[in-house]
C-alpha cells in the first residue's frame, strides 16, 4: 500500500493530465463542455476514479450527459495511455468515469437558503408591532414595592 499523501498528489495529477488531454488533444466535440472536478485512487495506486461535470452550451440548455459518458467511454484507452506517459509509476491505473452531481448540490443548497430567507423575511414580518409576552425588561432592578414586602 502507498502512503496517503502520495495516493492524493497521484490523484491530483491524474485529474490534471485527464483535463489538460480533454481540451487540447481528444478532439471529440462531446468533450467541449465537460470539466474535471476531482480524481480519487485506491490505496494500492491500481485503480483511479476521474469526476466529472458536463455545462450546457447556455444556460438554458441542458447538459449532454449521455453524450459525454460515452466520448468519455471511448477515449478511455487514450487518456489511460496518457495518464501511464505523465505520471511514470510502474503501473498505469485504469480510469472510471463518475458524473459528478455538483451543480444539482448546488442549486439544491441554493434552494435550501432561499427558502430560509423567504421564512426568515416572514418571521421578521411577523415580528414588526409584536410585545414582549411578560414584562418588557424581566432583568431589571427590584422595585421599591417589591423590597419593602
Amino acid at each position: 500500500m502507498a502512503d496517503q499523501a502520495r495516493a492524493r498528489r497521484l490523484a491530483k495529477r491524474i485529474a490534471q493530465i485527464v483535463a489538460s488531454a480533454l481540451e487540447h488533444e481528444i478532439k471529440d466535440p462531446r468533450l467541449g463542455n465537460v470539466t474535471v472536478t476531482d480524481a480519487r485512487i485506491t490505496g494500492d495506486l491500481r485503480d483511479a476514479t476521474v469526476y466529472y461535470t458536463v455545462l450546457g452550451e447556455n444556460l438554458d440548455a441542458a447538459p449532454d450527459f449521455a453524450g459525454a459518458a460515452a466520448a468519455l467511454e471511448s477515449a478511455r484507452g487514450v487518456l489511460r495511455t496518457k495518464v501511464g506517459q505523465g505520471t511514470g509509476v510502474r503501473y498505469t491505473p485504469t480510469l472510471t468515469f463518475v458524473p459528478d452531481n455538483l451543480p444539482g448540490e448546488a442549486r439544491h443548497i441554493d434552494d435550501l437558503l432561499a427558502r430560509a430567507r423567504e421564512a426568515d423575511a416572514e418571521v421578521a414580518r411577523q415580528a414588526t408591532g409584536a410585545q414582549p409576552a411578560g414584562e418588557p425588561d424581566p432583568y431589571r432592578e427590584p422595585r421599591e414595592e417589591d423590597a419593602e414586602s
